[in-house]
């Protein structure tokens, strides 16, 4: 096999064999297949497309090119993936939810990208945890308190690290067929026995429409039971931020006002929607019994208990969940954004909100770029609310006073405020299986 008669052939429309995307996988992870060939390979993607089985053998074929964890636990290992959001901190509320109520939740996620914030900085900005769990680690967490959630490391999935990395510099990102292969490959090879996805919509998401998230969920959704991980996908909305809050600690905040304090909200909503379809789907129980185990998780508090030992045990504070605002950085500067007229909030910009939040520092532009975990937006009023003007529809944390006033400016710019009454629809928009 050579990597110019793969390329040449998937350009004229002659699907590659299994074997041969094998052999592709492990070339573009151990660099036996130049970049020029990586481009050439993931252009010929995105312009031929690839079938579903060829889409499928692609996926498995990255999984397959560096490790593939097991674990040994006498409870379900089930997992969730987000497509990315403004303001989703979905993950850091669901898993704790689901290891209360029998799962096992061995979650690798990953760090912002573009508009959206990334799970393992919004964990990085409590003093003391590290994502970088060895494998030796991981299996120690899951057994002492049934979920974690960490970084991928170097050999899990390398193939996609390496085409990922080329996709970003020869304008192939957008292809399905490719960021199928990114995500599910990554999952797949975390050993996990059920998924289900939440492919977001809107403003603040990657895919702006139904028909587009649509595409994808089901690419997702066929790719992941052919092989052999039962999935289903919710496409969920994504035309406001999820939480109140969009930067790092403060969306760890708002993570714990649910937790521990029972807030209810689009964020629990998600959370709550995304636990009951999984335990459904798995057939774990129906769709109200998986309700009111996950609502009880919550507002008994073993879902918080659960998150506490999980952050203990990546390095945390011990009294975490009982004092967590002792210890979650503070934006020196601290302004209001005050409506500019009387009425009721109509849209929200999420897209320009995560812009925003990047500008203030608290996201990356580059990958070398440094994060400061206390800048960002919150106290953001929803969809619906009426407001009266000079009322504060959100507040911005900032490092400076000019990115303060810039970052106001921008918030303005991305507010809609309508003179009627708005009807909010539904968080969850389709379901794909």
């Amino acid at each position: 096999m050579d990597a110019a008669g793969i390329i040449w052939r998937l350009r004229n429309g002659i699907a590659p064999t299994s074997q041969e995307m094998a052999w592709m996988a492990t070339g573009i992870a151990d660099h036996s297949v130049s970049d020029a060939q990586v481009g050439a390979f993931a252009m010929a993607v995105c312009l031929v497309g690839l079938s579903a089985q060829s889409r499928s053998d692609l996926t498995l074929a990255m999984r397959d090119s560096g490790t593939r964890l097991r674990w040994s636990v006498d409870r379900p290992v089930l997992d969730k993936h987000s497509t990315g959001g403004v303001g989703d901190c979905v993950s850091l509320i669901l898993a704790p939810m689901l290891t209360a109520v029998g799962v096992a939740v061995p979650m690798i996620s990953g760090r912002g990208l573009g508009h959206t914030g990334g799970t393992l900085d919004k964990l990085e900005s409590i003093p003391g945890v590290s994502v970088n769990l060895t494998v030796d680690q991981m299996h120690d967490m899951l057994a002492s308190c049934g979920c974690f959630i960490a970084g991928a490391s170097a050999d899990l999935a390398p193939a996609d690290r390496r085409l990922y990395a080329i996709r970003d510099v020869t304008g192939t990102v957008d292809s399905i067929d490719l960021i199928t292969a990114s995500i599910l490959s990554k999952k797949l090879a975390a050993g996990i026995s059920g998924l289900v996805l939440d492919v977001k919509c809107g403003t603040g998401a990657f895919m702006k429409t139904l028909d587009a998230a649509s595409a994808l969920a089901q690419s997702l959704v066929d790719v992941a039971n052919l092989a052999g991980c039962p999935t289903s996908a919710l496409i969920t909305d994504m035309n406001e931020p999820l939480a109140p809050a969009l930067g790092n600690a403060l969306e760890i905040d708002a993570v714990m006002q649910v937790l521990c304090n029972g807030v209810r909200g689009r964020l629990f909503d998600a959370a709550l929607a995304l636990g009951a379809e999984l335990l459904v789907t798995q057939g774990i129980c129906g769709q109200n019994d998986a309700k009111d185990r996950l609502t009880r998780a919550i507002d008994t508090g073993a879902a918080a208990e659960i998150f506490g030992a999980m952050i203990r045990g990546m390095g945390g504070p011990v009294s975490f969940v009982d004092t967590w605002s002792r210890f979650l950085p503070e934006a020196p500067v601290i302004i209001e954004v005050a409506a500019p007229h009387a009425g009721v909030i109509s849209a929200w910009d999420g897209h320009a909100l995560g812009q925003t939040v990047v500008d203030l520092g608290g996201g990356r532009r580059v990958e070398t770029d440094l994060v400061n975990p206390s800048v960002g937006i919150d106290h953001v009023l929803p969809i619906g609310t009426p407001v009266t003007k000079g009322q504060a529809v959100a507040r911005i944390h900032a490092a400076r006073i000019e990115t303060a006033q810039s970052a106001k400016a921008a918030v303005l710019s991305a507010l809609r405020i309508s003179e009627t009454d708005i009807t909010v629809g539904d968080i969850v928009l389709k379901r794909i299986s």
